[in-house]
């Protein structure tokens, strides 16, 4: 299943920026949301209430970053590293 196609849940956000070591500021600065908008969305329980813009580019950031969701469960967030942010990170300086 595509992260995409699915909504995405304030508990995704904040667990995916957890795995990946990133400040809601620095979320804001890859995905090009605004920091008002990740703290909106991360307070959210349960599904958030956003455009699909808004939601893809976080979703895109995520995965720049290396961080993949598992929704076939529907008893948490299903959170992995997908490679080590690290690496990612050295991409975008290269």
């Amino acid at each position: 299943m595509d992260f995409r196609d699915s909504v995405l849940t304030g508990e995704q956000i904040r667990a995916g920026r957890a795995i990946a070591r990133l400040e809601q500021a620095e979320l804001a600065r890859v995905s090009g949301v605004s920091l008002k908008t990740i703290k909106r969305l991360e307070s959210m329980c349960g599904h958030v209430e956003a455009n699909t813009r808004t939601v893809m580019a976080i979703s895109d950031a995520f995965r720049e970053l290396g961080v993949g969701f598992d929704l076939r469960f529907g008893d948490g967030p299903g959170v992995r590293l997908l490679r080590d942010p690290a690496i990612a990170a050295e991409r975008e300086v290269a």
